[in-house]
């Protein structure tokens, strides 16, 4: 298993597959971190689709979309569930950001995150619009998560760099 990315250190490129739910379609397609170049991302890994901490989690930063972008930053959720999982997870619940499929869990071992017994653990990382790493959460258990306050009050500081 790879370690977990430093602050300040570049983080590598990824692609997986994923999709957004936007006006009642998911629309399915390639995620690759580098498109992100030139805005900060909101990299949310999560253990589950539809399971109870990871349904508040995502709720919440579905809801609290508007905070990120008013902070410049994209969100994007990553779980090891297939898309026709993260689909029905994300109509059930109507979440409005990209939820990435790690089927094999390749990217969430390249983060150092993947954990015997959950698969992975619940992680926050906020990448910069020049691709280095700015802050990083990584839980121990995953039963608590980051709040949509905590996450934009760590992008306002990296705006104000």
């Amino acid at each position: 298993m790879a370690a977990i990315p430093q602050q300040g250190r570049f983080v590598p490129d990824f692609a997986l597959p994923g999709g957004i739910l936007s006006q009642n379609v998911f629309e399915r397609g390639e995620y690759r971190l580098c498109a992100e170049r030139g805005r900060p991302l909101v990299l949310t890994f999560y253990p589950g689709d539809d399971t109870p901490v990871c349904t508040r989690q995502l709720c919440s930063y579905s809801s609290g979309l508007e905070a990120f972008a008013d902070c410049g930053a994209d969100v994007w959720a990553i779980s090891p569930q297939s898309l026709d999982s993260h689909e029905a997870f994300a109509r059930k619940h109507q979440l409005a950001m990209p939820l990435l499929a790690d089927t094999e869990r390749v990217v969430a071992r390249a983060f150092g995150i993947t954990a015997p017994g959950i698969g992975l653990r619940r992680a926050v990382f906020l990448i910069g619009p020049d691709g280095t790493l700015f802050w990083k959460h990584v839980t121990l258990l995953g039963a608590t998560f980051q709040s949509v306050d905590t996450l934009s009050r760590q992008l306002a500081r990296l705006a104000a760099l």
